[in-house]
């Protein structure tokens, strides 16, 4: 799920990211011009929403529709990993299929 982000941090990083970085969308290529740049987000690459360099070393801007892509990906991701570390390890097996074929074959008379 989203966190919420208080509006002023959020505006001094989005500032920043539009400054640093041209107004296309990272992963699509889409142009923003002013009228549309709203639609334009900042995304942090490590999923961290505390992680602000002033560099912009930890964002990339996409659009909402990647920027809503991207976290359906980690979410999915996450959800994968969680549950292979919740299941048990796989025993082996101990059914042998054969065990009593002699036996059987002795009963219908076709064994020697």
């Amino acid at each position: 799920m989203a966190r919420s982000i208080p509006p002023h941090r959020e505006q001094t990083y989005r500032t920043l990211a539009l400054k640093l970085f041209p107004w296309v969308c990272a992963q699509c290529g889409r142009d923003f011009d002013g009228k549309k740049l709203n639609q334009l987000t900042v995304h942090h690459k490590d999923h961290n929403h505390d992680n602000n360099p002033p560099d912009g070393s930890n964002w990339e801007l996409l659009c909402l529709y990647c920027h809503d892509n991207e976290h359906q990906r980690y979410l999915v991701a996450d959800q994968l990993s969680n549950t292979a570390r919740s299941r048990e390890p796989e025993r082996p097996s101990t059914f042998t299929p054969f065990a009593n074929l002699a036996d059987l074959l002795k009963r219908k008379g076709l064994a020697k």
